[in-house]
């Protein structure tokens, strides 16, 4: 059965439009995408310089939420994505936020993403897709 899920995407390095639209291309294969979110230009939160492009896609996937975390780490691997410190600047970041009504509360992975609401550079774009979800944990609309 389809769940319906909702993903960040952020790149604050090299051709910041080029690695959201490779990410998104890499989603496809993923989830079924139905709406992508314009491209925000956002100030870094917790983390240093350069300024970040930002968005959102939400789509429906059959896949559960760690196997597709999972695939969405492979993603941002196969797009150069290096770990090194937290907060360190990257080529591309991708996001596992919502995932239907799932609650999922482990050490290696938290949905709804613990500091989603609190962070404009996603809550902007998903303003702009007007989803009417609910958020799981809390009931509210998001």
């Amino acid at each position: 059965m389809s769940s319906s899920v909702l993903i960040a995407l952020g790149s604050n390095l090299g051709d910041r439009a080029l690695f959201l639209r490779r990410a998104i291309r890499e989603l496809r294969h993923v989830i079924h995408v139905v709406r992508v979110s314009t491209f925000i230009e956002t100030d870094p939160v917790d983390a240093p310089p350069p300024k970040y492009l930002n968005a959102v896609v939400a789509g429906y996937t059959d896949l559960q939420p760690r196997p597709l975390l999972e695939a969405l780490h492979a993603i941002e691997t196969r797009l150069g994505r290096r770990r090194t410190t937290r907060n360190a600047p990257r080529v591309i970041d991708v996001d596992l936020i919502l995932h239907s009504a799932n609650l999922v509360r482990t050490r290696s992975l938290t949905v709804p993403h613990p500091r989603y609401l609190g962070r404009e550079f996603v809550r902007a774009p998903m303003r702009e897709l007007q989803l009417g979800w609910r958020d799981p944990a809390t009931g509210d609309n998001v």
